[in-house]
C-alpha cells in the first residue's frame, strides 16, 4: 500500500505525444457533463494497490454510494504498485483514464500540466468542498506552476523520530529534551560523538531533500521550474553535515546506508536517533528490550516549525463523460466518516478537518499503535509536504551521489550542490 510519497520519472512526454495522436476520438473536450449536473452514468474508480487488504471495505463503499445515487454505476478497478505511474501515463494518452483516480501529487503533476485532470479551484462543484478538509491537506495537493489543487485530499501520513534515552542519558544529555532544531541536532551529535569516543552516532543516513526542507532551504523557484537547493541555506546544511561526518556525529557507514540498515543500526543501539513506525515497536520489544524500554518518541528537527508529511488523493479525469458523478464520488469516498473509517483500519490519518481531534487521534490506549498514532497525528497540524512534485528518483539520486561526493571531501559543499542543481535543472527541462 503506497503509504509514503512514491517519486516517479517524467511521464509528460510521452502524455502529450499519446494525446496528440488520440485528440480526434469524438470528446467534445468539455467533459460530456449534463447541463444540469446530475448525478447520474457509469463512472470508473481506481486505486493503487489496495484490493489485496481492503476489497470487502471499498466494495461497501461503492454499495453505499450506489445507494445514495441509485442512476449512478461504479467500477472499481485496482493497479498494482509497480509501474503505476507508466499506467496512468498510458491510459491518459490513449483517452482512457478512469474518471477517479488514486494519485499522490508527483503522479498528478504531469497528468494535471498535460491537461487531463480537473482543477478543484476552478471547477465550483468541487471547490466548494475545500472547507471541509485541513489547509495543510488541501494545499499539500496543490501543484506549483499550475494555480490550483488537483485532488481531493484523501490520507496523510508522516513518521515519528525514534531516540534512544539512554544513549541520550549516557552522554549528559535530557533524554526528556530530544532535538527539535538542527542547532540543537548538530550540538546534540556533537555531544554524543565526544562522549562515545566516537562509537556513538546520533544519525545513520545523509541528508536528504526533506532534510534540506525542513532545515529552511528554498528548494525550488516558484513555478517549479528549477531547482535552488544550493543557495547558501543548502550549502550551510551540508558544511555541518560534512562536520558531523568527520566527527563521528553520522555513522560511518552512512554513504552506503539503506533505511533497513539504518534501522537495524538503531536496533543495536550504535545511532541514537532514528525514523519508524509502529511495526518497529513490535522488533524492539522482541529483539532488544532495553531500547523498547528506554524509547522516545520526538518530531523529526526541523528549523521550520512545520514538519513533514505525505498526501495522497483522488484526482477527477477533466473529460469525464460524467464529471457530476465523478465529483460526488471521489467527495464520498473523502468525506469525513469515510475518511476516518478508513483510517480506523490501516496506520493513515484522515485529511478531514477535525478528525485529528477526537480521542483516537489524540489519546494515547496504551498500545504501541496508538503510541505511536498519538505522536505522529500531533506532527500533522501545521505539516507541509517538503519534497517537490516534479522531483523524480533519478533527481534524489543526484542529490545523494553529490552529497557523498561532499562528506567524503571530493567537492566541497557548494560545488557539491551546484552540480547537483545543474543535473537535476537539465533532466527537469528534458522532462
Amino acid at each position: 500500500m503506497p503509504i509514503s510519497r512514491r517519486a516517479t520519472a517524467a511521464i509528460l512526454p510521452l502524455l502529450l505525444s499519446s494525446m496528440a495522436l488520440t485528440s480526434c476520438n469524438g470528446d467534445d473536450g468539455g467533459g460530456g457533463s449534463r447541463p444540469d449536473g446530475a448525478i447520474e452514468g457509469e463512472i470508473r474508480f481506481q486505486t493503487w494497490n489496495l484490493r489485496a487488504n481492503f476489497k470487502d471495505y471499498f466494495n461497501g463503499l461503492v454499495d453505499a454510494f450506489e445507494e445514495k445515487y441509485p442512476d449512478v454505476k461504479v467500477t472499481w478497478l485496482d493497479q498494482p504498485a509497480e509501474n503505476y505511474a507508466e499506467k496512468l501515463s498510458a491510459d491518459a494518452g490513449s483517452g482512457n483514464l478512469p474518471d477517479v483516480v488514486n494519485v499522490s501529487p508527483d503522479l498528478a503533476h504531469p497528468l494535471a500540466k498535460a491537461g487531463v485532470l480537473m482543477n478543484l479551484d476552478q471547477e465550483k462543484a468541487s471547490s466548494r468542498f475545500r472547507s471541509e478538509y485541513t489547509p495543510e491537506a488541501w494545499k499539500g495537493n496543490a501543484l506549483p506552476g499550475l494555480d490550483g489543487t488537483y485532488a481531493f485530499p484523501w490520507y496523510l501520513n508522516t513518521g515519528p523520530m525514534f531516540y534512544n534515552k539512554a544513549l541520550f542519558r549516557k552522554a549528559g544529555l535530557d533524554p526528556a529534551k530530544p532535538p527539535h532544531t538542527y542547532d540543537a541536532l548538530f550540538s546534540a551529535a556533537d555531544t554524543m560523538a565526544s562522549t562515545s569516543g566516537g562509537t556513538v552516532a546520533t544519525l545513520a543516513g545523509t541528508p536528504s531533500i526533506e532534510d534540506f526542507g525542513r532545515y529552511g532551504v528554498t528548494l525550488m523557484n516558484d513555478d517549479a521550474t528549477a531547482f535552488t537547493y544550493n543557495e547558501s541555506q543548502g550549502v550551510e546544511l551540508l558544511t555541518r553535515y560534512k562536520k558531523l561526518y568527520d566527527k563521528g556525529g553520522l555513522d560511518g557507514q552512512a554513504l552506503t546506508n539503506t533505511p533497513e540498515k539504518a534501522g537495524q543500526k538503531f536496533l543495536e543501539q550504535k545511532v541514537a536517533m532514528n525514523p519508524g513506525s509502529a511495526h518497529d515497536l513490535e522488533t524492539f520489544k522482541r529483539d532488544a528490550p532495553s531500547l523498547y524500554k528506554n524509547l522516545g518518541i520526538t518530531e523529526a528537527p526541523n528549523n521550520t516549525g512545520k514538519p513533514n508529511m505525505y498526501v495522497m488523493g483522488l484526482a477527477v479525469k477533466e473529460n469525464s463523460e460524467h464529471k457530476a458523478a465523478a465529483i460526488a464520488f471521489a467527495h464520498f469516498i473523502t468525506n469525513r466518516k469515510n475518511q476516518e473509517s478508513f483510517a480506523h483500519k490501516v496506520a493513515i490519518f484522515p485529511s478531514t478537518k477535525g478528525s485529528l481531534d477526537k480521542p483516537y487521534w489524540t489519546k494515547d490506549d496504551g498500545t504501541d499503535e496508538g503510541r505511536v498514532r498519538v505522536a505522529s497525528a500531533k506532527l500533522l497540524k501545521g505539516a507541509v509536504n517538503y519534497t517537490p512534485v516534479v522531483m523524480s528518483d533519478e533527481m534524489k539520486t543526484v542529490l545523494q551521489n553529490e552529497v557523498a561526493k561532499a562528506l567524503q571531501g571530493k567537492k566541497s559543499p557548494k560545488k557539491a550542490l551546484d552540480d547537483a542543481v545543474a543535473q537535476s535543472n537539465q533532466l527537469l527541462q528534458q522532462g
